[in-house]
C-alpha cells in the first residue's frame, strides 16, 4: 500500500503583533484569521537583536487548562512561578509546561542585548486532564536529539519519533510530533506523520516546498491528511518547523491565559485566579 503524501490545505503569512510587556513577534495561530488549529491553539515567532522588542519580557501572568512549549533559537529566558520553581532557557532548550489547573509564572530575559530568538507553542488538554496537577519538563539543549540525513536534511527532535529517534519530551495526552528541520540549498526530505494527526509547518527562514506547494517566510501551512510530508527546499536553503498532534475534537471555551470547554469553566478559572486559588 503507497504512502499518502499531505497536501497544503491553507497558507497563512504570520502576522506582526506584540504580547507580554511589549515583546514584538510574529503570530500564526491564535489570531482572527486563524483562532485554533486542534490541539494547538497559538504559535509565535520572536526574533530580534533590538533589545526594546524583548527586554520587557513577560511579567507573572496565569495559565490554566493547557500546556506551553518554548523553545529557544537564540538567547536566554529565565522562568519562575509562584510554586518556586525557576528554570533556565538557552539556545536549543526546550520546556514544556503543563498548567494543567492554574500556575502564575514569569518569563524574563537573562540578557540586554543581542538576538533573542524562538518560539511559543500552545497545546490544549482534553477535558479529563485541564484540571491536573502543574508539571515541567526542561530540556537541555544536549538533550535534544539531532539527526543528520543523506539528501541535505538535518533535524532536531523535540517531541514525539521520528527517522527512528524520539525525542525528549514525554507522556503528552495529544501524541505530538516536533520538528526542527534545516534544509541545505535543494534539498529533499520525507517525514513520516502519523494519519488522522492535524499538522502544520512553520517556515521561519529561506523557503520551501511542502507537497509541491511553495511555502515563504514567516508563512504556516496547514496540511491536508496523509501519512507523510514531502519537503523540497529552495535556492536559498529552509529552516522549518513540523509540528503535529492527535485532535481533541471538544469544544474550546477562551479567555486569554485560559483555555477550557465552557463559558461557565472560565469564569470559574477567573474567580480562583482572583482569589489566589492558583
Amino acid at each position: 500500500m503507497s504512502n499518502q503524501s499531505r497536501a497544503v490545505a491553507r497558507t497563512m503569512k504570520s502576522i506582526e503583533t506584540s504580547d507580554g510587556a511589549g515583546v514584538r513577534m510574529r503570530r500564526s495561530i491564535g489570531t482572527e484569521g486563524l483562532d485554533h488549529f486542534d490541539p494547538f491553539l497559538l504559535l509565535d515567532h520572536f526574533s530580534s537583536d533590538d533589545a526594546s522588542d524583548y527586554i520587557g519580557g513577560f511579567p507573572d501572568h496565569p495559565h490554566r487548562g493547557f500546556e506551553t512549549v518554548t523553545y529557544m533559537l537564540a538567547g536566554a529566558m529565565r522562568h519562575r512561578d509562584n510554586a518556586g520553581n525557576n528554570g533556565y532557557l538557552g539556545p536549543g532548550s526546550v520546556q514544556w509546561m503543563t498548567a494543567g489547573r492554574g500556575i502564575v509564572h514569569s518569563e524574563m530575559p537573562e540578557q540586554e542585548e543581542g538576538l533573542m530568538s524562538g518560539f511559543q507553542l500552545w497545546v490544549n488538554l482534553p477535558a479529563e486532564h485541564k484540571m491536573c496537577p502543574p508539571r515541567y519538563q526542561d530540556i537541555a539543549p544536549e538533550d535534544v536529539p539531532e539527526v543528520e540525513l543523506d539528501g541535505g536534511a538535518v533535524v532536531r527532535v523535540l517531541a514525539g519519533t521520528a527517522f527512528g529517534i524520539e525525542g525528549p519530551v514525554r507522556d503528552v495526552m495529544v501524541r505530538p510530533l516536533y520538528l526542527d528541520i534545516r534544509l541545505r540549498p535543494g534539498a529533499g526530505l520525507v517525514v513520516p506523520v502519523t494519519k488522522g494527526h492535524n499538522a502544520l509547518v512553520y517556515v521561519y527562514d529561506g523557503n520551501t516546498q511542502v507537497g509541491g506547494t511553495p511555502v515563504a517566510r514567516h508563512t504556516l501551512a496547514l496540511l491536508g491528511d496523509g501519512d507523510e510530508v514531502m519537503l523540497f527546499s529552495g535556492q536559498d536553503g529552509a529552516r522549518l518547523l513540523l509540528i503535529a498532534g492527535q485532535p481533541i475534537g471538544e469544544p474550546v471555551a477562551r479567555y486569554g491565559p485560559f483555555v477550557m470547554n465552557t463559558r461557565e469553566e472560565i469564569v470559574q478559572a477567573v474567580q480562583d485566579f482572583q482569589a489566589g486559588r492558583f
